[in-house]
C-alpha cells in the first residue's frame, strides 16, 4: 500500500498529502511522515509547490486533530469514560498539569499517541482553545520537519524514508 499511495503523490499532489495528514490524525494506518517526504522531494524536484504541499499536509493535520478532539467531545464516546471513574481523573489530572506539553509533543515527537491524546483531551474537557494552540503548534513542527527532509534529500528520498520508517 505504502507504494501505490507514494506513486500518486505527483499526479494527485497537494491534496493526496492533506487527506493522508487528515486521515493519520485519526489513528488510520496510512504512511503520512513517507507521503510528506515524498511531497517536499516533489517540490523539491519543480514537481509541486512547496507552500502547497506543506499548507495542505498542516491542514489536514489540524483537521484530522480537531475531529479527533470532537469525537471524544462527542457523547457516546465520552459516556465511555464513565465506565472507568479513577481513570478519567487521572487523565484529566494530567492534562490539566501538562496538557499543553503533552498534545504539542505528540504531534511530532510522539506521534503515534497523537490520535489517542486528541480523544483523550476531549473526552476530560480540555480546553479547546488550549488544545488547538498546542496542536497547531505541533503540526508545524511536524511538517517542517518531514516537508523540510524531503526537500533537501529529495535525491536520497528512498534511503531517508527507510531511516525514519
Amino acid at each position: 500500500m505504502t507504494e501505490a499511495l507514494l506513486a500518486l503523490v505527483p499526479t494527485h499532489g497537494a491534496a493526496l498529502v492533506g487527506v493522508v495528514t487528515f486521515l493519520s490524525c485519526l489513528a488510520l494506518p496510512v504512511p503520512s511522515s513517507l507521503v510528506m517526504l515524498a511531497g517536499g522531494a516533489f517540490a523539491a524536484a519543480g514537481d509541486l509547490g512547496l507552500a502547497a504541499v506543506a499548507g495542505a499536509a498542516l491542514g489536514g493535520a489540524v483537521a484530522g486533530d480537531q475531529a479527533g478532539y470532537a469525537l471524544g467531545r462527542a457523547g457516546p464516546v465520552r459516556r465511555m469514560g464513565r465506565l472507568s471513574p479513577a481513570l478519567m481523573a487521572e487523565a484529566r489530572g494530567r492534562l490539566a498539569r501538562g496538557g499543553w506539553g503533552a498534545v504539542f509533543l505528540t504531534r511530532w515527537l510522539f506521534s503515534p499517541l497523537g490520535p489517542w491524546v486528541n480523544l483523550a483531551a476531549g473526552m476530560t474537557g480540555m480546553p479547546w482553545r488550549r488544545f488547538s494552540t498546542a496542536s497547531a503548534a505541533g503540526e508545524v513542527v511536524w511538517v517542517a520537519i518531514y516537508t523540510g527532509l524531503g526537500w533537501i534529500f529529495m535525491d536520497r528520498i528512498d534511503a531517508l524514508g527507510a531511516s525514519l520508517g
